[in-house]
């Protein structure tokens, strides 16, 4: 892995979105100015847990805050355990995932993602006391292949990982080492109707981006089930239909067992590219992630 070096600018933007008060700062990794963003914290509620919120390819930080907050209570819930949400920025808006056949050009240039969380993890417990224990990490769609990523590289600093609509890159598309990947508990979403994604693996295709090949959503779960040593079929559950309208049920899926990190998927029968709407995705991983502190 290329030096890591991070330099903290000595500047962060401040304004109002809705009611609640939003930073924006940017760290310096290898020239490379790449920016942040976090709900301001209470100062009277002292935070222990980091979670990211990665968003996907061709968007930006702010963005997906602002669609989090329009479909989900995860920085509520996330004030209620002591938890700051932070949301990340790809360069110039793609992330060095491991799809060997991206040609965003984060991925083109070898971007170093790994040195940009790891500085803003550093920011974060310099700012706020984070528990370098409890880091999480979720994803949707290339951002859950950034998440997929960070989970192979850096499993020593992630707790939990959570990716929504990303299966992981085939063996003609891997760009990732993972000869030392080590088990980690894990959570992953996928729709059966999922277009870009293909629930049964092969082509992803962004348009005129083409993305290379996926494996199947059950071949990415027995994949983290088998770095954790399950033998068997997971557990199964049918989740309650709580939008009877939407077409969509959800079938759970559990690895778990004590001393064993628990590897979970939601099948989301008839979702397309999206979160589902039979739950809140992003408030259930992060009661995924802080189940795996206990």
């Amino acid at each position: 892995m290329k030096k890591i070096t991070a330099l903290l600018i000595l500047f962060s933007l401040n304004f109002k979105i809705g009611k609640a008060q939003v930073v924006s700062d940017s760290v310096l990794i290898e020239g490379n100015y790449r920016s942040f963003h976090f709900t301001k914290p209470n100062p009277n509620a002292p935070l222990t847990d980091l979670m990211f919120i990665v968003h996907g390819s061709g968007g930006n930080g702010l963005e997906m805050r602002e669609r989090t907050m329009a479909s989900s209570k995860i920085e509520e819930k996330a004030a209620q355990v002591q938890t700051l949400i932070v949301y990340p920025s790809a360069y110039k808006k793609y992330w060095n995932e491991c799809r060997k056949a991206s040609p965003a050009e984060a991925n083109v240039l070898n971007i170093n993602e790994q040195a940009f969380f790891d500085a803003m993890i550093q920011y974060c417990q310099k700012h706020f006391g984070i528990n370098k224990k409890h880091i999480f990490v979720a994803g949707m769609s290339g951002g859950g292949h950034m998440a997929y990523k960070l989970a192979l590289t850096m499993p020593n600093t992630f707790k939990a990982v959570a990716a929504f609509i990303a299966n992981l890159p085939d063996s003609t598309n891997m760009d990732c080492a993972t000869s030392a990947a080590k088990a980690i508990p894990m959570m992953i979403v996928n729709g059966t109707d999922d277009p870009i994604n293909p629930y049964n693996g092969g082509d992803v295709n962004l348009g005129t981006m083409k993305m290379g090949r996926v494996l199947s959503t059950e071949n990415t779960l027995d994949y983290w089930a088998n770095l954790a040593h399950y033998k068997g079929t997971p557990k199964k559950e049918l989740l309650p239909d709580n939008v009877p309208n939407d077409g969509q049920t959800i079938e759970k899926y559990t690895y778990k067992k004590k001393r064993r990190p628990e590897i979970v998927l939601y099948k989301v029968i008839g979702m397309k590219h999206s979160f589902p709407s039979d739950m809140d995705g992003l408030v259930e991983a992060l009661t995924f992630f802080k189940r795996q502190t206990k």
